[in-house]
């Protein structure tokens, strides 16, 4: 596989092929790894963790040789943990990144209690005493969000109980339960176990935010990349500062339309004409989600074209490199909907067809 080292001196002009096979290349994209499940999740930061089933699919697709139990195992050592992190939303990451990840990403997560689905529940309510509350209730133990909310409603009475034990969620570092994660469940399950973060990882939360942390580990994985690429991934706003702070460390390129791409030093950049092979994506991965400017790997095209359902998620395949269409699971079948006549329908069919053992399905076709 060929990669090459940017030049030294002035800014690189990097096309959009360059930034696409470095992208797959980072993500594990290119050529599946052997490298262990935990160096893996470790590297790619944060893996989009909204429903059970799909963070295994992402490593399936990016490791060579995955098995569900590797995660399940990770995930009952306490080793990873299941929570909010970045963009406010549930991701899997290594219990001490999830330290300073969840400090560095605080205010988005909070912001969420101003949503009008908290603001009559909470109002006139001392989110600090609410938060202090959550603790003393936790402490020590386990508790599904409906046990939380109950405790909870008993101290403050005449709120909305559930409401009060997600609004604790969003004040306090808390991490679900194993049996959130593990493999078997296309959605959501029905009850779901919390704890605090540092009783139950043994590491103690960052007392600051380390956001020149987050901003090198994201470029390692995702970049080279725009000061807004980096916001939209992590959901954090004002990072402009903190990247120019660490300009002197950065290598700094464009892309084919002028705009500041940032890069660690040590990355390299891989060839345009790299091969990409077919590649089955779970629904929210952040290889597709990792960028405010996502044609390095789709088209505005069919970003529009999958935007409408995008916050239920949609798991997309790649062709050359690119989203070529979208798969589902349905009736023990892959069903797999490509945006346009598919050069190679073969590969792809292939692919899937490894996919199906993994997932539990029998058969795979093109619809």
């Amino acid at each position: 596989m060929k990669r090459r080292n940017p030049p030294e001196g002035g800014p690189l002009i990097i096309s959009r092929r360059v930034l696409n096979r470095t992208l797959l290349d980072r993500q594990f994209l290119l050529a599946r790894t052997s490298r262990a499940p935990l160096d893996v999740l470790r590297h790619l930061v944060a893996v989009q963790g909204q429903e059970p089933n799909w963070p295994y699919v992402g490593l399936w697709t990016r490791i060579d040789g995955f098995r569900h139990e590797q995660l399940e195992a990770l995930i009952h050592d306490r080793a990873v943990v299941r929570s909010t992190a970045i963009r406010r939303t549930v991701h899997l990451v290594c219990a001490h990144d999830f330290a300073w990840l969840r400090p560095a990403v605080e205010p988005v997560v909070g912001a969420a209690l101003r949503h009008s689905y908290y603001a009559q529940e909470i109002e006139g309510v001392d989110l600090d005493e609410l938060a202090r509350t959550g603790r003393e209730v936790l402490r020590g133990r386990t508790l599904t969000r409906g046990e939380l909310g109950r405790s909870l409603g008993e101290r403050f009475p005449g709120r909305h109980a559930r409401r009060l034990a997600d609004a604790v969620e969003l004040l306090e570092p808390l991490v679900h339960g194993p049996s959130a994660g593990v493999w078997g469940a296309w959605r959501n399950r029905s009850s779901i176990e919390v704890a605090l973060a540092e009783e139950w990882t043994g590491v103690p939360m960052a007392p600051e935010r380390r956001l020149e942390t987050m901003v090198v580990r994201y470029l390692a994985a995702f970049g080279p990349a725009s000061v807004m690429d980096v916001q939209a991934w992590a959901g954090v706003t004002r990072l402009r500062e903190v990247v120019e702070g660490l300009r002197p460390r950065l290598r700094v390129h464009r892309d084919e339309d002028g705009r500041e791409l940032f890069d660690v030093p040590e990355a390299t950049l891989a060839d345009a004409d790299l091969p990409a092979p077919v590649r089955f994506l779970p629904a929210f991965d952040n290889v597709l989600l990792g960028h405010r400017d996502r044609t390095r790997v789709i088209s505005e095209e069919d970003r529009r074209r999958i935007a409408p359902a995008a916050s239920g998620g949609v798991p997309a395949f790649l062709v050359d490199g690119f989203v070529g269409g979208t798969w589902a699971l349905e009736d023990g079948a892959v069903l797999v909907s490509p945006f346009r006549p598919l050069a190679d329908p073969g590969a792809v069919l292939a692919e899937a067809e490894r996919l199906l053992p993994f997932i539990g399905a029998r058969t795979a076709r093109i619809v």
